[in-house]
């Protein structure tokens, strides 16, 4: 399920950047089933890249979130 921008915003800097790692973790292991040929979801990819995008663009919103 993707995540709301509400939900977004009541976590703290740490909490972004490690759902930021874990979303790049996730994309980084779809991209190999897509290769390899067993992705079962190929649009899982597109929202797990609109998820870093999102997070990192609330994280940017704030001031001390660095990648």
């Amino acid at each position: 399920p993707m995540m709301k921008p509400n939900e977004v915003r009541n976590f703290d800097n740490d909490e972004i950047l490690n759902e930021v790692n874990k979303r790049r973790e996730e994309l980084r292991e779809l991209r190999f089933q897509a290769a390899v040929g067993q992705l079962s979801n190929p649009r899982r990819i597109r929202m797990a890249r609109r998820e870093i995008a999102r997070l990192l663009t609330i994280g940017s919103e704030r001031v001390g979130v660095q990648e």
